[in-house]
């Protein structure tokens, strides 16, 4: 794994409709691996590699669930709305970075009394998003003056790299742009035309790929996304959905799209024939941007080749290496061959 680029893509801030910085940090990654590269009305990164049929489009999305901030109290504490999905349990005395005028960092806390002062039925309460505030441990009148309503606000944490695993805030889908550059960088020898699409605004659903896929019009659609690793203490092995260490999982279907028989086929061969690890993942619940491709015009075949992911929207989000690596192979060799499909029924 490039750990420079892994670690440059995890770190970057780019929640959902503010995803300018991550765009410029893909784009600085990505220029020298196309014939031409734009920005589209939305904010997509569209990188163009030329050649002839079919038109490949694999998109990303850069986007990440994040915060706005809703309120700032004359004390200084900060209110927030979601953008994206959250468990508040997972939330509490996490670190965020605020983009105000500049980057803060602040504490996530509930509003609530310390637990040693709550009574037993105060403890039985569940825990709500609107209960959280952010506290940027400044004076009232510093944050009053620096941060307003509006402002992103991103999980903060740094990223672990070993040998065998990686785990940071935003794998998802910070890993499925890693892979999109990593396969441009070896499939040199396609001679279709490869459109990437980084896309925007695919956590609050599926805005950016549905957009873009309308203006590129594409034969085929790949969307590289992270999907569940429920190989877990409790999980039921028929409901996991993926296991780590068990190699790229390759979409059947998920609740946003039923990926095209006959590239989940065309995936499943090039793994077998190049002894690429591989999996087979029907997702019940989610989706990808493969849900939005496939409704673009008069309909584009999709699958989603994805990455397992455990923890998902945490800030511990935890892959695999190997899996990692096993997604950029098979992916590469697709696109290398994507001129021999054959899409007419």
């Amino acid at each position: 794994m490039d750990a420079r680029l892994f670690e440059k893509l995890v770190t970057t801030p780019g929640i959902s409709g503010r995803e300018e910085r991550i765009r410029a940090a893909v784009r600085e990654e990505i220029e020298g691996l196309v014939d031409e590269i734009r920005v589209d009305r939305l904010g997509n990164l569209v990188a163009i590699r030329k050649g002839s049929d079919p038109r490949v489009m694999i998109s990303a999305h850069m986007d990440s669930i994040g915060f706005l901030v809703s309120h700032v109290d004359d004390q200084g504490f900060l209110r927030v709305s979601p953008v994206g999905g959250f468990d508040p349990r997972t939330l509490v005395m996490q670190r965020v970075l605020v983009s105000g005028k500049r980057d803060y960092v602040g504490l996530v806390a509930p509003a609530t009394k310390p637990i040693h002062l709550l009574n037993e039925e105060e403890r039985k309460k569940p825990l709500n998003l609107e209960d959280l505030f952010v506290d940027l441990m400044l004076p009232a009148d510093e944050v009053n003056s620096n941060v307003a309503v509006g402002d992103p606000v991103s999980l903060l944490r740094e990223p672990i790299v070993t040998d065998r695993s990686v785990c940071a805030p935003y794998l998802d889908d910070r890993l499925g742009v890693y892979v999109l550059i990593e396969a441009l960088r070896r499939a040199e020898a396609s001679s279709a035309e490869i459109c990437a699409v980084v896309t925007v605004q695919e956590e609050v659903g599926l805005r950016g790929a549905q957009t873009s896929a309308f203006g590129i019009e594409p034969d085929l659609g790949i969307a590289l996304d992270v999907t569940i690793a429920g190989d877990l203490p409790g999980a039921d092995k028929s409901q996991q959905v993926s296991a780590q260490g068990e190699g790229v999982a390759i979409g059947v279907m998920d609740s946003g799209s039923i990926s095209d028989p006959r590239l989940v086929r065309r995936f499943k061969e090039l793994a077998e024939s190049n002894d690429i690890t591989h999996q087979m993942e029907i997702l019940p619940r989610g989706g990808t941007d493969a849900g939005g491709i496939q409704l673009s015009k008069e309909g584009v075949p999709v699958v989603t080749i994805s990455i397992p992911v455990r923890y998902v929207h945490t800030v511990n989000e935890m892959a695999v290496v190997a899996d990692v690596d096993a997604t950029v192979d098979v992916v590469a060799r697709f696109l290398e061959t994507a001129q021999e499909i054959e899409l007419d029924w």
